[in-house]
């Protein structure tokens, strides 16, 4: 199995796409988030989204509605692959990252996150949230928000994360990088590269 990173900015970044993946395996493929980056005349077989109120949604649905598949927080299975959309703590209402599971390997979609999921605990490959840096942004009326990049490298790498993949780079992440700075743990994600998962 492939998995492709279509983006890696945060909402309104001002250097990349909006954080999305496309998921490829023996004749199949699914793409979760990204904007409306999936190519006309593509086949895929579903088009899953982490939160069926972001402000990308009406452009999701529309070429999700252009490819004849619709868009929205679904399990999907197919060739021996299950795809689970499990719960986030993010924001004031339901938003979701993916376990991705084949053959007992597993691998994490969660670009956005104020909690680091549990869930993900153990994963061969994660791609997580780095919207903030060296700290939390926390949403107006304390509604949720986004963890701290250096804060989810110290977790994921307590969890047992293999690989840590950044994949929804926010501004605080994007000076970081400009400074030339890291985390202890992970890398930062790059539009168009393709990780495996076997």
């Amino acid at each position: 199995m492939d998995l492709t990173l279509l983006g890696v900015g945060a909402m309104n970044s001002p250097r990349y796409r909006p954080a999305g993946l496309a998921v490829r395996w023996a004749g199949h493929r699914v793409v979760i988030d990204g904007g409306g980056t999936a190519e006309e005349g593509e086949q895929i077989g579903a088009w899953l989204v982490c939160d069926e109120r972001a402000e990308l949604m009406p452009s999701i649905r529309r070429r999700s509605a252009a490819l004849g598949v619709p868009a929205g927080v679904v399990e999907y299975q197919a060739g021996g692959v299950r795809l689970s959309p499990l719960p986030v703590e993010h924001t004031s209402h339901p938003t979701y990252g993916y376990l991705i599971e084949q053959h007992g390997h597993r691998a994490v979609w969660a670009p956005e996150f104020w909690v680091f999921p549990d869930w993900a605990a153990g994963a061969e490959l994660m791609f997580a949230d780095a919207a903030g840096w060296d700290r939390p942004i926390r949403f107006a009326g304390g509604v949720g928000g986004h963890a701290a990049t250096l804060n989810t490298a110290e977790r994921a790498t307590c969890a047992g994360v293999a690989r840590l993949v950044f994949a929804h780079i926010g501004r605080p992440s994007i000076r970081a990088i400009d400074r030339g700075q890291s985390p202890s743990f992970g890398e930062w994600g790059v539009e168009g590269r393709t990780y495996w998962l076997r």
